[in-house]
């Protein structure tokens, strides 16, 4: 068999997943997914909550992560970019990464108590201030964190203060899963936006009020720039600087950092960054970040792709901007 051939099977295998017999199997598949979520949350409300949080870190570290072959990705992305890292290290971020997320997923399943913990949190940094000025004079300000720690502490806790922060999230596939999940992450505070037209257009007129938006940067951006994160090609969004650029919004790099306890959080606005060009300050926000995921390996969402090149930049070499020769 020819490669030629070979790579025209799967497409009609996903024609075929079109037709009813497909969207039959599809819905059922959601139903199951979702009954599946559900009943685990329902399951740890059962616990109370200083325990549910280590709990759902340790079924995600100990179950759900092996299975999912979570444990294999966070190591393959720890060689990548980190190959002289000491071996105990790694094994040790490879339990403790997913912990971390399994508390964090536990946490937005428990707005109630996670809401009373988030407006307990101090929020410290020069961008505090930066980010009350601009409110005071009706400027928008763009708040932008990655998947670090537990990143809705920053969005909890300022809403509790006052200011006007929305968020940008991305629909489930699931849709039945979807109705719950954004039900839920409303509770911890609104307005939302939907990546997607309409989404984006309440966005843009929501800081053209002078709100402020918060958005996580660091999952691969295929339609991004290629720029750096720990030494290597990272493809990433340009949206939050261009839109900082665009209607003169402060842009703010923040993060919520899991205290020792595992249950609370520090909250640190750094300063904002100077307006230049989109490549230039989203460079700025990576760096921003691998500085923090440097000084606290295990509060970084390691899992993703990050570093996978898109389809149309492989088989070309690509250059970033701080390798470019003046």
């Amino acid at each position: 068999m020819t490669k030629a051939d070979t790579s025209k099977r799967p497409r009609r295998g996903r024609k075929r997943n079109r037709g009813p017999v497909g969207r039959r199997l599809r819905a059922l598949r959601h139903w199951v997914e979702n009954a599946l979520i559900r009943a685990t949350v329902w399951l740890l409300h059962r616990i109370p909550y200083r325990w549910r949080v280590p709990f759902g870190g340790w079924v995600f570290a100990h179950i759900i992560a092996p299975v999912a072959g979570y444990r294999r990705r966070i190591r393959a992305n720890l060689e990548l970019v980190m190959p002289d890292l000491d071996e105990a290290e790694k094994a040790r971020l490879v339990r403790e990464v997913p912990r971390n997320i399994g508390r964090t997923v536990t946490e937005l399943y428990s707005p109630d108590e996670f809401l009373a913990i988030a407006r307990r949190t101090q929020i410290t940094g020069p961008g505090l201030a930066a980010l009350e000025r601009a409110q005071h004079h009706g400027r928008p300000a763009i708040l932008v964190s990655g998947h670090f720690g537990n990143y809705d502490a920053i969005r909890a806790g300022l809403l509790h203060r006052g200011h006007r922060i929305g968020g940008l999230y991305r629909a489930m596939n699931n849709r039945r899963f979807n109705a719950h999940y954004v039900a839920t992450i409303s509770r911890i505070g609104t307005p939302l936006f939907e990546r997607g037209r309409r989404g984006l257009a309440e966005m843009m007129r929501f800081l053209r009020g002078g709100g402020t938006l918060a958005i996580l940067i660091d999952q691969r951006m295929g339609k991004g720039a290629p720029l750096r994160f720990f030494g290597r090609t990272a493809w990433t969004a340009l949206s939050a600087a261009d839109l900082a650029l665009k209607y003169d919004a402060a842009l703010i790099p923040c993060y919520a950092i899991r205290r020792p306890d595992g249950m609370t959080f520090d909250v640190v606005l750094e300063a904002p960054l100077p307006h230049s060009d989109a490549e230039t300050m989203t460079q700025a926000l990576n760096d921003s970040l691998e500085a923090q995921v440097r000084a606290h390996m295990d509060q970084w969402f390691w899992l993703h792709k990050r570093w996978k090149l898109p389809k149309r930049a492989r088989g070309r070499d690509v250059t970033t901007k701080k390798e470019q020769t003046p």
